[in-house]
Parts: structure tokens; sequence; C-alpha cells
């Protein structure tokens, strides 16, 4: 069965991705899911220089579930584009 879609002019093999943020950048879940059966690996957002987010605590139960305040930490592009690409690439 032919999966792919087209999204934006990219070609995936299926329409099935993961969520911004809760994956990172791919190679912390690789021992756990083959990402290649994956149709895309969407990465955490980066910024322009790397950012610790905000101070703890970040997470808080509420009536009904969690609110957080992560503050989008991250590594910064240029750590990104060093680490996470090349390695994304070969997936």
């Amino acid at each position: 069965m032919n999966m792919s879609v087209n999204i934006a002019g990219v070609e995936w093999k299926n329409p099935v991705t993961v969520a911004s943020g809760t994956f990172g950048s791919g190679e912390e879940f690789s021992e756990y899911v083959d990402l290649n059966k994956l149709g895309a690996v969407t990465t955490k957002g980066v910024a322009n220089v790397p950012w610790a987010g905000n101070p703890t605590p970040r997470v808080a139960e509420v009536y009904g579930g969690m609110m957080n305040a992560i503050g989008l930490q991250n590594p910064g592009i240029d750590l990104f584009c060093k680490r996470d690409i090349p390695f994304l690439k070969k997936i």
C-alpha cells in the first residue's frame, strides 16, 4: 500500500511524524523507535543561541492534567547543525 504524502513540496513515505518538542531531535529515541519507519521527524524548536529554559519547577499538576513552562530549552542553532542534522541525514 502506498502511504506517501506530499507536504509543502516534500515527499514523505507516510504521514506519520512525532509532535514537536516531545522527541528531541530523534537520536534520543533511536534505540526505542525505528526512525526509518516514520514519515518525518519533527524536531524540537531551535533558537539562534543556546537556551537553558526556565528554572524549576517547570511542571505543575492541575485539576485535569498538567501545566508546563519549559521555556523552549534548546542547544542553539550551531550545535543543532553540527550534531543533529548529520544524524537526521543518515536516517
